[in-house]
């Protein structure tokens, strides 16, 4: 049976992310999403692992096929960690775009000491067809500005600042985010599992 690997996510910038990372692997990538799959299942884990094993096994167990899910968020020290598992839903308005979130965020920050240090942190799932679930991590750190930067990315990536690079994570080139981020690595680090499930040397 000729497998496909189902990136499942709902976030087009993180699909686009996901395949140009494995795009080099020469296999069928699409999206639950492309599929017309969309399932509405409620994130209830205290983790990204937790989440993120509970959107792979919802997937898997309705497409049958390889799937690549991943859960990430942004920490900043000094707000304890937040947004962290929350990142998606950092805001008080309803349907809030990933603008609101970034706005409420640095409301959050007004007044506290600089530098606003903070991490990316993703956790990449791969489940299988014979029950397997892998699970990898990745991390990126930097800081945040009061101001936005660069047109590119999605998310938090405008405000979130990369000192090694002199640019927030919007200005980077695409090649570049994706071989530095939180998620290329955590994804990255799963090629391995999945050059194995689809016979690839």
């Amino acid at each position: 049976m000729n497998h496909q690997l189902i990136i499942a996510s709902g976030n087009p910038g993180k699909v686009q992310e996901i395949k140009a990372i494995l795009g080099g692997l020469g296999i069928p990538i699409t999206s639950a999403g492309d599929l017309g799959i969309n399932l509405d299942i409620q994130e209830t884990g205290n983790t990204y692992s937790e989440n993120a094993r509970l959107k792979a096994a919802a997937y898997q167990g309705a497409t049958h096929e390889i799937v690549l899910v991943d859960d990430s968020g942004l920490e900043v020290d000094i707000l304890d960690g937040a947004p962290g598992i929350y990142s998606a839903r950092f805001s008080p308005k309803d349907n809030a775009t990933d603008a609101d979130r970034r706005r409420y965020l640095l409301d959050q920050l007004q007044g506290k000491p600089r530098p606003w240090t903070a991490h990316f942190q993703c956790t990449a799932v791969l489940a299988a067809p014979d029950g397997k679930i892998i699970e990898k991590h990745g991390q990126c750190s930097g800081e945040i500005l009061d101001e936005e930067r660069g047109e590119g990315g999605f998310g938090y990536d405008p405000v979130f600042f990369i000192p090694e690079f002199n640019a927030t994570m919007a200005e980077l080139q695409p090649e570049i985010k994706n071989a530095i981020s939180h998620r290329a690595r955590a994804v990255s680090a799963l090629i391995p599992a999945i050059k194995g499930y689809f016979a690839l040397d």
